[in-house]
Protein backbone atom coordinates (compact mmCIF):
# COMPACT_ATOMS: atom_id res chain seq x y z
CA UNK A 1 0.00 0.00 0.00
CA UNK A 2 1.63 3.03 -0.94
CA UNK A 3 2.23 5.79 1.65
CA UNK A 4 1.34 9.59 1.20
CA UNK A 5 4.25 11.84 0.86
CA UNK A 6 4.64 14.64 3.44
CA UNK A 7 6.55 17.57 2.65
CA UNK A 8 7.77 20.19 5.60
CA UNK A 9 9.34 23.63 4.73
CA UNK A 10 10.94 25.48 7.77
CA UNK A 11 11.68 29.20 6.63
CA UNK A 12 14.23 31.21 8.28
CA UNK A 13 13.65 34.46 9.64
CA UNK A 14 15.27 37.54 7.77
CA UNK A 15 17.93 38.51 10.37
CA UNK A 16 19.03 41.64 8.32
CA UNK A 17 20.84 42.70 5.07
CA UNK A 18 24.33 42.31 4.35
CA UNK A 19 26.32 42.84 0.84
CA UNK A 20 27.78 40.01 -1.01
CA UNK A 21 31.13 41.01 -3.05
CA UNK A 22 33.79 39.26 -4.71
CA UNK A 23 37.34 39.77 -5.48
CA UNK A 24 39.85 39.46 -7.48
CA UNK A 25 43.22 40.81 -7.89
CA UNK A 26 45.52 41.44 -10.80
CA UNK A 27 47.97 38.89 -12.02
CA UNK A 28 51.38 39.91 -12.14
CA UNK A 29 53.12 40.62 -15.36
CA UNK A 30 56.78 40.55 -15.23
CA UNK A 31 56.51 43.27 -18.03
CA UNK A 32 54.31 45.68 -17.37
CA UNK A 33 52.75 45.93 -13.96
CA UNK A 34 49.41 47.90 -15.78
CA UNK A 35 48.53 45.58 -18.73
CA UNK A 36 47.75 42.80 -16.55
CA UNK A 37 44.27 42.06 -16.31
CA UNK A 38 41.93 40.07 -14.20
CA UNK A 39 38.50 37.94 -13.67
CA UNK A 40 36.32 38.15 -11.34
CA UNK A 41 33.44 35.42 -10.77
CA UNK A 42 30.15 36.52 -9.32
CA UNK A 43 28.63 35.57 -6.32
CA UNK A 44 30.82 33.21 -5.53
CA UNK A 45 33.90 30.67 -7.56
CA UNK A 46 31.76 27.42 -7.16
CA UNK A 47 28.48 28.11 -8.48
CA UNK A 48 28.88 31.33 -10.53
CA UNK A 49 26.47 33.40 -12.49
CA UNK A 50 28.89 35.86 -14.18
CA UNK A 51 31.88 36.40 -15.12
CA UNK A 52 33.70 39.27 -15.22
CA UNK A 53 36.87 39.74 -17.20
CA UNK A 54 38.08 43.35 -16.95
CA UNK A 55 40.97 44.39 -19.26
CA UNK A 56 44.02 46.86 -18.36
CA UNK A 57 43.10 50.09 -16.88
CA UNK A 58 44.17 52.83 -19.25
CA UNK A 59 44.80 56.62 -18.19
CA UNK A 60 42.54 58.54 -20.29
CA UNK A 61 43.17 62.75 -18.26
CA UNK A 62 44.34 63.41 -14.96
CA UNK A 63 43.10 66.19 -12.64
CA UNK A 64 43.86 68.01 -9.38
CA UNK A 65 46.33 64.09 -8.42
CA UNK A 66 43.14 62.15 -9.74
CA UNK A 67 43.10 59.36 -12.86
CA UNK A 68 40.62 58.92 -15.17
CA UNK A 69 40.83 55.34 -16.11
CA UNK A 70 39.16 53.07 -18.91
CA UNK A 71 39.02 49.37 -18.78
CA UNK A 72 36.49 47.18 -21.19
CA UNK A 73 35.19 44.41 -19.21
CA UNK A 74 33.89 41.06 -20.67
CA UNK A 75 30.67 40.30 -19.34
CA UNK A 76 29.59 36.41 -19.77
CA UNK A 77 26.76 35.09 -18.13
CA UNK A 78 27.00 31.83 -16.86
CA UNK A 79 23.64 30.98 -15.09
CA UNK A 80 20.47 29.23 -17.70
CA UNK A 81 18.38 32.34 -16.95
CA UNK A 82 17.83 35.71 -18.78
CA UNK A 83 19.12 38.25 -16.42
CA UNK A 84 17.01 41.42 -17.73
CA UNK A 85 19.16 44.09 -14.87
CA UNK A 86 22.14 43.85 -12.80
CA UNK A 87 24.52 46.66 -11.35
CA UNK A 88 27.37 46.65 -9.27
CA UNK A 89 29.31 49.09 -7.23
CA UNK A 90 33.02 48.76 -8.20
CA UNK A 91 35.55 49.22 -4.91
CA UNK A 92 39.22 49.93 -6.53
CA UNK A 93 41.83 49.00 -3.42
CA UNK A 94 45.86 49.37 -3.82
CA UNK A 95 48.43 46.43 -2.88
CA UNK A 96 47.82 48.00 0.70
CA UNK A 97 44.40 47.43 0.60
CA UNK A 98 43.37 51.13 0.54
CA UNK A 99 40.49 52.34 -1.33
CA UNK A 100 42.17 54.65 -4.11
CA UNK A 101 38.70 54.79 -6.13
CA UNK A 102 34.73 53.84 -6.66
CA UNK A 103 33.12 53.06 -9.95
CA UNK A 104 29.81 51.88 -10.93
CA UNK A 105 29.45 48.83 -13.82
CA UNK A 106 26.05 48.00 -15.15
CA UNK A 107 24.75 45.33 -18.25
CA UNK A 108 21.12 44.58 -19.25
CA UNK A 109 19.10 41.81 -20.98
CA UNK A 110 21.69 39.15 -20.71
CA UNK A 111 20.75 36.03 -22.41
CA UNK A 112 21.77 32.18 -21.04
CA UNK A 113 25.22 32.08 -21.82
CA UNK A 114 25.49 35.41 -23.33
CA UNK A 115 28.57 37.73 -23.19
CA UNK A 116 28.53 41.78 -23.87
CA UNK A 117 31.17 44.02 -23.32
CA UNK A 118 30.82 47.09 -21.35
CA UNK A 119 33.19 50.22 -21.29
CA UNK A 120 33.64 50.81 -17.77
CA UNK A 121 35.24 54.09 -16.37
CA UNK A 122 36.49 55.37 -12.92
CA UNK A 123 38.22 58.27 -11.37
CA UNK A 124 41.16 57.14 -8.81
CA UNK A 125 44.44 57.98 -7.40
CA UNK A 126 46.01 55.31 -8.71
CA UNK A 127 46.00 52.15 -11.15
CA UNK A 128 44.06 49.30 -8.49
CA UNK A 129 45.63 46.11 -7.26
CA UNK A 130 42.21 44.71 -6.53
CA UNK A 131 38.71 45.31 -6.90
CA UNK A 132 35.85 44.49 -4.80
CA UNK A 133 32.24 44.00 -6.69
CA UNK A 134 29.01 44.77 -4.85
CA UNK A 135 25.63 44.29 -6.51
CA UNK A 136 23.47 47.16 -5.72
CA UNK A 137 19.67 46.54 -6.79
CA UNK A 138 18.24 45.24 -3.50
CA UNK A 139 18.57 46.74 -0.07
CA UNK A 140 20.64 43.55 0.35
CA UNK A 141 22.51 44.52 -2.13
CA UNK A 142 22.02 41.81 -4.68
CA UNK A 143 20.48 42.32 -7.41
CA UNK A 144 16.59 39.97 -7.69
CA UNK A 145 17.68 38.85 -10.77
CA UNK A 146 20.75 37.06 -9.90
CA UNK A 147 20.64 36.47 -6.21
CA UNK A 148 20.24 32.73 -4.67
CA UNK A 149 18.90 31.35 -1.64
CA UNK A 150 20.82 28.33 0.10
CA UNK A 151 17.83 25.47 1.01
CA UNK A 152 18.94 22.42 3.05
CA UNK A 153 16.65 19.43 1.05
CA UNK A 154 16.00 16.25 3.13
CA UNK A 155 14.26 13.05 2.27
CA UNK A 156 12.68 10.19 3.92
CA UNK A 157 14.69 7.82 3.29
CA UNK A 158 17.78 9.86 2.51
CA UNK A 159 19.99 8.99 -0.49
CA UNK A 160 17.23 10.06 -3.03
CA UNK A 161 17.93 11.73 -6.75
CA UNK A 162 17.05 15.40 -6.97
CA UNK A 163 16.67 17.54 -9.68
CA UNK A 164 15.65 21.67 -9.46
CA UNK A 165 13.71 21.88 -12.60
CA UNK A 166 14.80 19.01 -14.40
CA UNK A 167 18.66 19.61 -13.41
CA UNK A 168 20.58 16.89 -11.52
CA UNK A 169 21.73 18.55 -8.09
CA UNK A 170 23.16 15.15 -6.53
CA UNK A 171 21.62 13.17 -3.81
CA UNK A 172 19.95 13.97 -0.30
CA UNK A 173 20.51 15.79 1.81
CA UNK A 174 21.89 18.01 0.35
CA UNK A 175 22.35 21.89 0.20
CA UNK A 176 20.85 23.74 -3.12
CA UNK A 177 20.97 27.17 -4.19
CA UNK A 178 18.14 28.43 -5.14
CA UNK A 179 17.05 31.22 -7.51
CA UNK A 180 13.82 33.93 -7.15
CA UNK A 181 10.60 32.41 -8.51
CA UNK A 182 9.05 29.16 -8.35
CA UNK A 183 10.92 26.06 -8.92
CA UNK A 184 10.22 22.31 -9.02
CA UNK A 185 12.30 19.71 -6.81
CA UNK A 186 11.96 16.04 -8.18
CA UNK A 187 12.48 13.31 -6.24
CA UNK A 188 13.71 9.30 -6.88
CA UNK A 189 14.73 6.14 -5.34
CA UNK A 190 14.98 2.99 -6.14
CA UNK A 191 12.11 0.69 -4.39
CA UNK A 192 10.09 4.16 -3.73
CA UNK A 193 7.27 5.97 -5.66
CA UNK A 194 9.05 8.78 -7.20
CA UNK A 195 7.54 12.37 -6.14
CA UNK A 196 7.75 16.54 -6.57
CA UNK A 197 7.05 19.87 -5.39
CA UNK A 198 7.03 23.24 -5.78
CA UNK A 199 9.01 25.80 -3.79
CA UNK A 200 8.25 29.30 -4.39
CA UNK A 201 11.89 31.66 -3.25
CA UNK A 202 10.66 35.38 -2.51
CA UNK A 203 13.03 38.34 -3.03
CA UNK A 204 13.57 38.69 0.74
CA UNK A 205 14.14 35.07 1.63
CA UNK A 206 16.71 34.54 3.88
CA UNK A 207 19.07 31.50 4.11
CA UNK A 208 18.90 28.95 6.42
CA UNK A 209 15.67 27.30 5.34
CA UNK A 210 14.89 23.84 4.91
CA UNK A 211 12.67 21.41 3.03
CA UNK A 212 11.41 17.73 4.06
CA UNK A 213 10.02 15.27 1.47
CA UNK A 214 8.71 11.73 2.42
CA UNK A 215 8.63 9.39 -0.42
CA UNK A 216 5.65 6.89 -0.52
CA UNK A 217 6.08 3.13 -1.05
CA UNK A 218 5.83 1.69 -4.32
CA UNK A 219 1.86 0.59 -5.06
CA UNK A 220 3.19 -1.43 -8.42
CA UNK A 221 5.37 -3.47 -9.75
CA UNK A 222 7.72 -1.89 -11.90
CA UNK A 223 9.76 -3.31 -14.70
CA UNK A 224 12.25 -1.28 -16.43
CA UNK A 225 12.54 -2.16 -20.43
CA UNK A 226 16.20 -1.62 -21.97
CA UNK A 227 14.83 1.17 -23.75
CA UNK A 228 14.45 3.18 -21.04
CA UNK A 229 10.69 2.62 -20.67
CA UNK A 230 9.40 1.62 -17.01
CA UNK A 231 6.09 0.31 -16.43
CA UNK A 232 3.93 -0.16 -13.32
CA UNK A 233 1.76 -2.62 -12.68
CA UNK A 234 1.59 -6.62 -11.73
CA UNK A 235 4.43 -9.05 -12.68
CA UNK A 236 2.34 -12.12 -13.43
CA UNK A 237 5.27 -14.87 -14.16
CA UNK A 238 8.82 -14.79 -14.63
CA UNK A 239 10.49 -17.32 -17.20
CA UNK A 240 13.98 -17.73 -18.49
CA UNK A 241 12.72 -16.67 -21.73
CA UNK A 242 9.93 -13.94 -21.20
CA UNK A 243 8.30 -11.53 -18.87
CA UNK A 244 4.46 -11.43 -18.15
CA UNK A 245 3.22 -8.28 -16.83
CA UNK A 246 -0.18 -6.68 -16.71
CA UNK A 247 -0.75 -2.79 -17.17
CA UNK A 248 -4.34 -1.47 -16.53
CA UNK A 249 -5.51 -4.66 -17.34
CA UNK A 250 -3.85 -5.74 -20.01
CA UNK A 251 -1.24 -8.29 -20.01
CA UNK A 252 1.86 -7.97 -22.38
CA UNK A 253 4.91 -10.41 -22.56
CA UNK A 254 8.86 -9.18 -22.95
CA UNK A 255 11.21 -11.08 -24.16
CA UNK A 256 13.82 -11.48 -20.93
CA UNK A 257 16.48 -9.75 -22.78
CA UNK A 258 14.54 -6.95 -23.72
CA UNK A 259 14.42 -6.22 -19.42
CA UNK A 260 16.55 -4.51 -17.76
CA UNK A 261 14.99 -4.80 -13.96
CA UNK A 262 12.19 -5.42 -12.16
CA UNK A 263 11.17 -4.25 -8.25
CA UNK A 264 9.00 -6.48 -7.00
CA UNK A 265 6.29 -4.54 -4.28
CA UNK A 266 5.63 -6.71 -1.00
CA UNK A 267 2.27 -7.66 -0.98
CA UNK A 268 0.28 -9.48 2.10
CA UNK A 269 -1.14 -12.45 1.59
CA UNK A 270 -4.03 -13.50 3.46
CA UNK A 271 -4.04 -16.84 4.48
CA UNK A 272 -7.27 -18.41 3.16
CA UNK A 273 -9.09 -20.86 5.86
CA UNK A 274 -8.97 -24.42 4.72
CA UNK A 275 -12.02 -25.67 3.12
CA UNK A 276 -14.04 -28.44 4.76
CA UNK A 277 -15.59 -31.07 3.06
CA UNK A 278 -19.05 -31.96 3.85
CA UNK A 279 -19.32 -35.47 4.64
CA UNK A 280 -21.65 -37.28 2.47
CA UNK A 281 -24.43 -38.77 4.36
CA UNK A 282 -24.34 -42.47 4.63
CA UNK A 283 -27.66 -44.07 2.82
CA UNK A 284 -30.05 -45.62 5.82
Amino acid sequence: MAVASRIMLLRAPVIGCCLLFCVASYAKDKKDDKAAGMVLLWPDQNSPTLRLSFGKFNQLATYNGQQSLGSNVLIENMSGKRIPQASFTVYMTDKNGVRIGTGELSVSDLEPGQPARVAFQVMSVGIPASLKLVARDDPSGVPTSLKTVPLKVISVPPGATIKVDGRDQGLTPATIRLTVGNHILAFGKEGYASGSTPVDIKPDEAPGGSITFELGGLSRDNVELRNGKVLQGDVLSLTMTSVVVRVDGMDQTFDRNQVQKIILVERETLQQPAAVQPVPSQPK
